[in-house]
């Protein structure tokens, strides 16, 4: 409620003047500038639904207005407000319910459609993997689902955050205008009401008045800045009835009647006074008498004789307070309007005063009216944001035909807010609409965020789902796997054990036929039958060699080849490499020759026999594609050694005088290409303090291997030439295995080769070092003592050089000291008669020989210098030539070898008038096994008798059981045998079960014979009883080997033997007499 103080004013008439007015207009303004207006707004509710705005002007002399400021009707603006959240509201919860049926139902749909899928799978997996399927396929559901609800959240709060900030914006920005306009509202009220007692005080406060119309006129224009917000002022004075003939007298007018009581259509229509009718007898009447210069055409008019205008004085006066009409066209304008009227007092009233005491006291009424459109808009320009939002102002003094004072028709755009406004009137209320101009865009924040959260729990359910799936197919495929891996196993067991029967079974009739057809050779055999003989035994051992070959593939595939660690002289078994095909090479005519590096130690330490079967594998193909001319050529060097210039310049194969720097003369391969894909060919990766690198290389001059097969050379059974009618034989196992056996020695293989040229393999392999003196005592029971050659110098007469560093190497062996020459006539240009007494020998390859120069140079030869020809073949007429300078030449055969030097040379060579005769094995070592007694026990008789053979040969004692039981008889202590050869399948009791139960009962004998329960007489004068036995058997399995050693044995035999593996098997524990 506004309450008014007008100040205390007499009655007392005065004059004045009109510069009096002027400053009285002047001190208003000023007042009015230094007003201050506080407005406090408080926000309640988090959507700011309510405000209260509490306002309070100061300044203007004793004036004091209260009740000014707006008063909520909370009902309207609530009611809006809850229609359109709960509208916004509903469609939310439409879209969101959709989005979480759609998440919902796709990966259910997804689960079921696969679930059919996989029902056959899940049959056939186990319990344990069923339910860990089951519980991530759950957790997989769950996930989903919690992904689903958290991004219909995320969507639901983004999006909600975003209405709020509409709603706050729009409640904010409504606010605001609300408040401006409200404000600049009772400002300009505050200006009329300080008009209105400017009326009453020089007016009716002077006699005569102090205003007239054209003072009031003049005042209100040039004040009416101060105003803004209103149209039009006017003065209308209370006249009764029964003064109504005087006052019509003095002004000189009559006082007019309003057109019609609608005052809507009256306003709305030019209005002339002079056509209006007199205003009707009444008690009183309200003739406006001042006006400002705009509104001029209303003086006269009786505003008591319009409804609303009457209504509204008789309101004014009453109260005391300024009060408003309801909504109505203004003139000339056509603007919806609303007039202010305040009632003019001629006396001062207490604030409670009654209704009657002010209408007493009233004297005239003061009205302002206001263009609320032109108010509004002049507002909204000031404001940045006018173009956002749409602003209505409504009338709802009647709530249920609200008028529209300002703005367009109303149309639904989404957030609608309402403010109310309160222009000082209690009984006329009045709000402020706002709404965007346009719907609210979707809100994609939210749309992208939840969309993307979902999609992201798609793709990773996706993922889980296939990782499940893949975690179900690989637990399938490894049962499925291990179940093969069992089967596999089970397999390899199986194939082991048949190799091992099969090769027994083999082994066995084949030692019986070796055995028989060797001593059959023994016997007195004419030519022919020696001869038949001879041929079924090479037969057989091809035969041996073609089964060896074959399980050697068998236990490289199964993993079960296993190398030896023991010390062996390499270049020995290079020896026997080459003795054993030295008969091939010489029928063929193909010169076959071996090289070793002096930077090589004598003994190293690994397995010899897998080493002698690479190269014997290598040096067989090579044969076997050579034809009748042509070399082969092997040489051993360390790994670092290829890359020296002395290698190079004696290995290259160069050219000279068109004659290639080879064996045989003819051209080779590159052998550096055979090892230039080796990843580790230097000794980088090996330890060189323990171990060493080698390097082998064999070379010939055979046919070449095509280029079409040169890929699958090292596939087992593959061939070159695979055709039934193919030229050469083989089964195309060798360099297969040769390639594994080099993988083994930690080694690596490859080769080069050129059709029409020939071919070059060369591999690596790591050995240990060792020291030779352990081996000195084996090497000189096989071959002679070679210190009597030591110190002397041979001369070595060779075209090629790499011919004449391999007869270096083997006469360097011997300790003799080389010279090399080319031809005759260097020796001749060269030598002297002292020259000649410093070389004991002069060796001569037969390609160098030239009869002229030939002889010539052996007639400057002393008598004492032994003449040696070096050829693969004897020529007689080279023999007849030498004759004839009465020189005899003793032919060296090659291949060269040592056993084969020290014969040649002991045979012929005196030293100290000492002969040397040369020595054979048998008769060294048959002392060893002289009058020993041995046991052979195996159920076969042919294999007792060809064992009982062989070890009688060396003068051996030989007794032959057939069973374990009857070995175990025979070998209980004391007994008079000083080894055993003992079978391994035998009936009843096997060889692993005998030797056990010997070893038993010797150990408890020694423990008898050691703690004195009995005298060492009683078991032949024997301190310790351990009888050799050696294993016998076909079965060559490495499992069978290591059972042997477990079991007690002391040796292996395989079968079939030859009589020096059971000599020198049993040898090995007797000490020579």
């Amino acid at each position: 409620m506004r309450k008014v103080k007008e100040p205390a004013r007499g009655c007392n008439s005065f004059n004045v003047s009109n510069e009096l007015l002027h400053e009285l207009a002047s001190s208003f303004y000023k007042s009015d500038q230094i007003t201050a207006l506080k407005c406090t707004k408080q926000l309640g509710d988090k959507l700011s639904t309510k405000h209260e705005i509490t306002c309070s002007l100061n300044g203007v002399t004793n004036v004091e207005l209260s009740g000014q400021c707006p008063v909520h009707d909370d009902k309207a603006p609530l009611v809006h407000e809850k229609l359109a959240r709960e509208h916004d509201n509903g469609i939310l919860k439409v879209c969101m319910w959709v989005l979480f049926v759609i998440a919902l139902c796709s990966p259910i749909s997804c689960l079921w459609k696969n679930h059919k899928g996989e029902m056959k799978k899940k049959e056939h997996t186990q319990s344990s993997s069923r339910s860990a399927g089951k519980w991530m396929k759950k957790l997989l559901v769950l996930f989903v689902l919690v992904g689903v609800t958290v991004s219909i959240w995320l969507f639901w709060y983004l999006n909600d955050g975003i209405q709020l900030r509409r709603r706050e914006t729009i409640a904010n920005m409504c606010d605001e205008r609300a408040r401006m306009l409200q404000d600049q509202f009772n400002v300009s009220m505050n200006h009329v009401h300080a008009l209105a007692i400017l009326v009453s005080t020089f007016y009716h406060g002077k006699q005569p008045p102090a205003i007239d119309q054209k003072t009031f006129g003049e005042y209100t224009e040039r004040t009416s800045f101060e105003r803004p917000l209103t149209s039009g002022v006017a003065y209308a004075l209370r006249v009764r009835h029964s003064e109504r003939e005087k006052f019509e007298k003095e002004h000189g007018w009559t006082i007019k009647k309003m057109d019609t009581e609608d005052q809507d259509q009256t306003l709305a229509q030019d209005c002339d006074p002079a056509n209006l009718d007199p205003s009707p007898i009444q008690d009183e009447y309200a003739p406006v008498i001042l006006s400002q210069e705009t509104v001029s055409h209303i003086v006269s008019i009786d505003m008591m004789s319009g409804k609303e205008d009457r209504e509204n004085i008789l309101r004014a006066r009453a109260s005391g307070k300024g009060v408003l009409t309801s909504p109505f066209k203004l003139l000339k304008s056509n603007h919806l309007g609303v007039v202010l009227t305040f009632a003019v007092y001629n006396t001062h009233l207490h604030q409670d005063a009654t209704p009657e005491q002010r209408i007493n006291a009233t004297v005239g009424y003061l009205g302002a009216s206001y263009d609320v459109p032109s108010l509004v808009e002049k507002l909204l320009h000031q404001l940045a944001s006018k173009q956002t939002i749409v602003v209505n102002v409504y009338d709802t003094t009647n709530a249920s035909a609200a008028i529209n004072m300002y703005g367009p028709e109303e149309i639904d755009t989404g957030f609608l807010h309402i403010s109310s406004l309160d222009f000082g009137d209690p009984s006329r209320k009045h709000e402020m609409r706002c709404r965007f101009k346009q719907r609210p865009p979707p809100p994609w924040t939210a749309i992208l965020a939840s969309g993307g959260v979902l999609i992201i729990t798609f793709l990773l359910g996706h993922i889980f789902y296939a990782a499940i799936n893949r975690i179900a197919a690989v637990e399938h495929d490894y049962r499925k796997m291990m179940e093969l891996k069992h089967r596999a196993e089970a397999a390899d067991v199986a194939k082991s054990q048949f190799l091992a029967t099969v090769s027994h079974e083999i082994r066995t009739p084949m030692n019986g036929v070796l055995g028989m057809l060797q001593m059959l050779m023994d016997t007195n055999l004419d030519a022919k039958q020696l001869d038949f003989a001879q041929t079924a035994h090479a037969s057989g051992k091809d035969l041996i060699k073609l089964i060896n070959e074959v399980l050697d593939q068998a236990k490289i595939e199964s993993g079960r080849l296993e190398l030896e660690a023991v010390p062996f002289e390499l270049r020995t078994i290079l020896d026997n490499v080459v003795s054993l095909l030295s008969t091939k090479s010489q029928e063929k005519g193909i010169e076959l020759a071996v090289y070793v590096s002096n930077q090589l130690p004598e003994v190293v330490v690994g397995d010899p026999g897998r080493f002698r079967q690479i190269i014997t594998n290598l040096v067989e193909n090579s044969l076997k594609f050579t034809h009748d001319r042509g070399h082969i050529f092997v040489s051993v060097h360390l790994a670092d050694e290829v890359t020296d210039e002395n290698y190079m310049k004696i290995f290259n194969g160069s050219k000279s005088n068109a004659v290639c720097n080879t064996l045989s003369g003819l051209p080779v391969v590159d052998r550096k290409k055979s090892w230039e894909n080796f990843e580790n060919l230097s000794r980088k990766d090996i330890n060189e303090s323990e171990q060493i690198k080698i390097l082998v290389t064999v070379e010939d001059t055979g046919v070449g291997i095509p280029i079409k097969a040169q890929s699958s050379i090292f596939t087992p059974f593959m061939q070159a030439d695979s055709s039934t009618s193919r030229t050469y034989g083989g089964t195309g196992i060798g360099l297969s295995i040769s390639k594994r056996l080099v993988g083994l020695m930690n080694g690596e293989i490859g080769f080069v080769s050129e059709p029409g040229t020939g071919s070059t393999f060369s591999f690596t392999a790591v050995f240990m070092k060792k020291e030779t003196c352990s081996l000195d005592t084996v090497l000189q029971q096989y071959h002679p003592d070679t210190s009597e050659f030591r110190g002397l110098r041979a001369l070595v007469i060779d075209q090629k050089n790499i011919r004449a560093e391999v007869t270096r190497y083997h006469l360097e062996r011997m300790g003799i000291s080389v010279t090399i020459i080319s031809d005759f006539d260097s020796a001749q240009s060269s030598q002297s008669p002292i020259d000649s007494a410093v070389f004991a020998m002069v060796l001569i390859d037969q390609e160098v020989w030239d009869k002229k120069s030939g002889l010539a140079f052996l007639r400057g030869l002393k008598s004492s210098t032994k003449l040696f020809l070096l050829a693969n073949s004897v020529s007689p007429a080279i023999q007849d030539e030498i004759q004839s300078a009465n020189m005899v030449a003793t032919v060296v055969p090659k291949p060269l070898r040592l056993s084969i030097l020290i014969s040649c040379f002991q045979e012929i060579i005196s030293v100290g008038n000492t002969s040397f005769l040369a020595r054979r094995k048998p008769s060294t070592l048959g002392t060893l096994l002289r009058n020993k007694r041995i046991l052979v026990v195996d159920d076969n008789i042919v294999n007792r008798r060809v064992a009982e053979g062989a070890l009688k040969k060396y003068g051996a004692i030989v007794i032959c059981v057939d069973s374990g039981k009857a070995a175990l008889e025979k070998l209980k202590p004391p007994h008079s045998f000083h080894a055993c050869f003992m079978d391994l399948q035998m009936p009843e009791m096997d060889g692993f079960e005998a030797t056990r139960q010997i070893r038993r009962l010797e150990s408890m004998v020694n423990e008898q014979i050691e703690s004195g329960e009995v005298s060492i007489e009683m078991f032949g004068n024997a301190g310790h009883w351990h009888t050799p036995i050696l294993a016998m058997t076909a079965d060559v399995i490495q499992a069978t080997d290591e059972e042997c050693m477990k079991c007690g044995m002391d040796g292996y035999v395989s079968k079939p033997f030859e009589e020096e593996q059971l000599y020198s098997a049993a040898a090995c524990f007797f000490e020579s007499d």
